[in-house]
């Protein structure tokens, strides 16, 4: 009996491989066309993408330095006294005005002279013994040059030369310096916020009142350029 069932089932067994391998291989499942070609339009290529650019800001430009003030500068005048009136009446017309002075060069002046000695005694008998040969001479009393001699200022260079060849022939070594000569003048400088009050009419009285009167347009700090 026990090997009947066995019997049953071993051929119940070998009838399930049998089945199995006699039974139609089934289609494998492939997704429809229109899913692919649905899922291929969702792909872009990176070069394909069209991601917006970073704008780079350029820097500002620098703003150019703003123009140096101009003033409204009159003159000029020799003497600081009449810059002083003119000062005046252009305060009285509420036009910011004040005087500056301004040494222009000119020239050259060649100073002769004899260099300081040991001692002020022997620059004294030095300056006696001068004297004595009648050459126009006195000490100095300051400066790098203190306790030296001074034979005179001369305009023209010829004219120290002579002085100099004058003195070598009587035993002295005398040396010479150029000096910048200076010429001191005065104008009155309009502010340039009142530079509006000071029209055509108003300088033109102020030339009436003042013969050879100028009028000149300058930077404020630059006066000095001015001849």
């Amino acid at each position: 009996m026990r090997w009947i069932l066995l019997l049953l089932v071993l051929l119940n067994v070998f009838y399930y491989v049998w089945h199995q391998q006699q039974a139609p291989l089934r289609a494998k499942e492939v997704a429809p066309t229109s899913s692919y070609q649905g899922a291929r339009k969702d792909i872009r290529l990176l070069s394909e993408t069209t991601a917006p650019r970073a704008r780079v800001s350029e820097p500002a430009e620098e703003e150019s330095p703003a123009s140096a003030a101009v003033c409204l500068f009159l003159g000029s005048f020799e003497e600081e006294a009449r810059a002083k009136v003119v000062e005046q009446r252009l305060l009285s017309l509420d036009i910011q005005a004040q005087v500056r002075s301004v040494d222009a060069a000119a020239g050259v002046e060649y100073w002769v002279y004899l260099p300081p000695l040991a001692s002020r005694q022997a620059s004294l008998r030095q300056l006696r013994e001068l004297q004595a040969r009648r050459i126009d001479s006195y000490i100095i009393t300051q400066g790098d040059l203190a306790n030296g001699i001074s034979l005179g200022i001369f305009p023209r260079s010829d004219s120290a030369d002579s002085v100099m060849q004058r003195l070598r022939e009587v035993g002295y070594e005398p040396q010479m310096r150029e000096l910048s000569r200076a010429h001191r003048s005065f104008w009155v400088r309009v502010a340039p916020e009142s530079r509006r009050l000071a029209d055509e009419f108003l300088l033109g009285r102020l030339a009436g009142d003042f013969a050879g009167l100028q009028h000149q347009l300058m930077p404020c700090e630059g006066v000095a350029l001015l001849q």
